[in-house]
């Protein structure tokens, strides 16, 4: 795939997650992807593993917004800078409702083969999410 291709891939991930869009992850996730995350207490691979992030994040985060701010991409690799923005209105791994917004900044790292996502390096500002929901002090 071209790298604009690639790069729309990309993207399309973050409307497929926020509409749950199974059929894409099965056509778009390779079996035996995996993400890596620092901040999740469970294990992501494959679309199945997609699915789990998805209900942990909706489950805990409603008006959930992803809006990306800028997408770069060399060979294989796709990185895209975006906002996580919504409503703490349940449990999100843990932390009970806070009713309290969110609005942080992710980078997400995809690799990217044969026009499938088989790798994700997230990092998200939890440290963020835990003040603005008030697990922490701010």
């Amino acid at each position: 795939m071209s790298i604009d291709a690639n790069k729309v891939l990309a993207r399309a991930y973050f409307t497929a997650f926020l509409e749950r869009d199974e059929a894409w992850w099965q056509r778009h996730i390779a079996p035996d992807f995996v993400r890596h995350d620092p901040g999740l207490n469970f294990e992501v691979r494959g679309p199945e593993g997609v699915r789990r992030l998805g209900e942990v994040l909706h489950g805990g985060v409603t008006e959930m917004k992803l809006p990306v701010d800028e997408v770069i991409a060399e060979g294989d690799r796709v990185l895209v800078r975006l906002r996580f923005r919504g409503r703490h209105t349940g449990d999100l791994m843990g932390l009970p409702a806070s009713g309290r917004s969110i609005d942080i900044a992710v980078m997400d790292l995809f690799r990217i083969v044969d026009g499938r996502l088989v790798e994700h390096w997230a990092l998200l500002d939890n440290l963020g999410l835990l003040k603005q929901v008030g697990a922490l002090p701010a």
